[in-house]
């Protein structure tokens, strides 16, 4: 028997819905439990951002929690060195345990390829007045 309720689908009015109100309420704050320095708190935003708000459960938040200090940590270590290797493959188990990895956010690298050849195509057109785009200033 399934205890979980049902997700709600994205391409739906509700899911609209749910959507806007996840963006609207911000970053999850971790739980009071769980200690996490101030320095974490950036990479901890960035992770808890990139699934939906109402996703993420207790456990899910503590190992987000533990991803974020190991980013962090990631940042302090000599890039190559052992301790730099380390962590990065913590990071990566941990992003995978919480579906933060990129084919979890993004999609298959098949789809990207295709995404990342539209985008390139977009970039190569000559402007068009009917297509709306991003000025620099």
């Amino acid at each position: 028997m399934k205890l979980t309720p049902k997700r709600q689908r994205a391409d739906t009015a509700k899911g609209a819905v749910q959507a806007a109100q996840n963006a609207a309420q911000g970053p999850i704050d971790p739980p009071a439990y769980v200690t996490l320095p101030e320095a974490c708190k950036p990479f901890w935003n960035a992770i808890v951002q990139s699934r939906p708000r109402d996703t993420w459960t207790d456990s899910d938040l503590v190992l987000a929690a533990n991803l974020a200090r190991v980013q962090h940590a990631i940042e302090t270590v000599a890039i190559g060195s052992d301790e730099h290797a380390k962590l990065t493959r913590l990071a990566m188990a941990l992003s995978r345990s919480v579906s933060v990895h990129t084919t979890a956010t993004v999609g298959r690298a098949a789809d990207m390829v295709n995404a990342a050849t539209a985008e390139r195509g977009a970039r190569q057109q000559p402007d068009d007045d009917l297509i709306p785009r991003l000025r620099a200033v």
